[in-house]
């Protein structure tokens, strides 16, 4: 299997489809027993069989405002546009009208996806060709500019429910293209340690929804253990848990980490990043606003390449534990496995 980022390429593509259970089904499966050598490779051949499969299902479609000059009216009139017609001594009717197209902002999405994944070298050739064949179905569909995307409004009904795993992974791709050369076109970063962060965030909460539904996985919202009446609450940041696994009286609370170096080095020493301890302290503290001591706190770290990783425990006066933990994700996935399974003893 081969390392990229210090990560089994193989075990980037299980860790999608915990992310997104769609991966299992289909003609997904198949590309756990293939080899890849590229993150973006792999990224083409997801869409090569997500796009195939999509087309059997047909391509969404939605209805958008047109405004053509026809021989009969359809849709509403436009008197202004069939006046300027007849000066022109064009016996055309102006109208404004919505029609059922294929030309929308998901498709449009997928299309400019495939369109710098034909550009990228590290894409191999025979993907780059099945890619460009199904393409031929996306004729009428245009290419965008991806500045104009905004992700955080993409709502997938049951019309387009297929679509959501798809433009995730066109969202990792084109996110990291967003640098520009002196001749204003787009070029492709390589795929970011902020990216792997998202799908390790949600590949870790999905694990344990999925064999642990128990523990009631969830990502948690906490108030602040605060007096709001003589407090300006509404200046204060939101506090989000990664994870938060409750079992009777216990939680435990996630955050998952992934650096290039998961430790800070000051004085020749290296230690915890102190953000990363001052926020899950702050989260453990004031979700656990009796002071019960039933409220734990995990920083879970992606192990890369670096030799010292964290691993240990600060156990609090009022019985309160912040564990910190490290994840191996190169290795086999069945060890992988075993490792989250373990991080629960003593836990919870």
């Amino acid at each position: 299997m081969t390392i990229d980022k210090g990560i089994f390429i193989r075990n980037i593509y299980y860790m999608l489809t915990y992310a997104f259970q769609e991966l299992k089904q289909n003609n997904y499966e198949e590309i756990a027993g293939e080899e890849f050598d590229e993150i973006h490779d792999l990224f083409a051949e997801i869409l090569v069989r997500g796009i195939s499969y999509q087309l059997k299902q047909g391509l969404h479609k939605e209805y958008i405002s047109c405004h053509d000059s026809l021989s009969t009216l359809k849709g509403k009139l436009d008197i202004n546009g069939t006046i300027n017609n007849l000066m022109r001594k064009q016996q055309k009717i102006d109208c404004e009208y919505d029609e059922l197209s294929e030309n929308n902002k998901f498709n449009q999405i997928l299309k400019t996806t495939v369109q710098f994944l034909l550009k990228h070298p590290k894409v191999k050739s025979d993907r780059k060709a099945s890619l460009k064949r199904l393409m031929l179905f996306f004729s009428n569909v245009e290419v965008i500019d991806i500045l104009t995307i905004n992700w955080t409004i993409m709502r997938f009904d049951r019309n387009c429910k297929t679509y959501q795993m798809l433009l995730y992974v066109c969202y990792f791709i084109l996110d990291g293209m967003l640098m520009t050369t002196e001749k204003g076109t787009y070029k492709m970063r390589d795929f970011s340690d902020e990216h792997m962060c998202r799908l390790y965030e949600k590949f870790v909460l999905e694990y344990y929804r999925k064999h642990y539904p128990e523990l009631k996985a969830k990502a948690t919202q906490i108030d602040w253990n605060i007096d709001k009446e003589q407090s300006t609450s509404s200046i204060l940041p939101i506090m989000r848990t990664d994870i938060t696994l409750t079992f009777k009286e216990r939680t435990l609370i996630i955050d998952t980490k992934y650096y290039s170096k998961s430790m800070q080095c000051q004085f020749d020493k290296r230690t915890i990043h102190s953000n990363n301890l001052y926020q899950i302290h702050s989260y453990v503290m004031n979700y656990d606003v009796n002071h019960t001591g039933n409220v734990d706190g995990m920083l879970l770290y992606a192990k890369t390449e670096e030799d010292i990783t964290p691993d240990g425990q600060t156990t609090f006066r009022d019985g309160n534990v912040i564990y910190y933990r490290t994840l191996d994700l190169n290795q086999d996935f069945e060890n992988i496995k075993k490792q989250l399974d373990g991080f629960l003893e003593h836990t919870l």
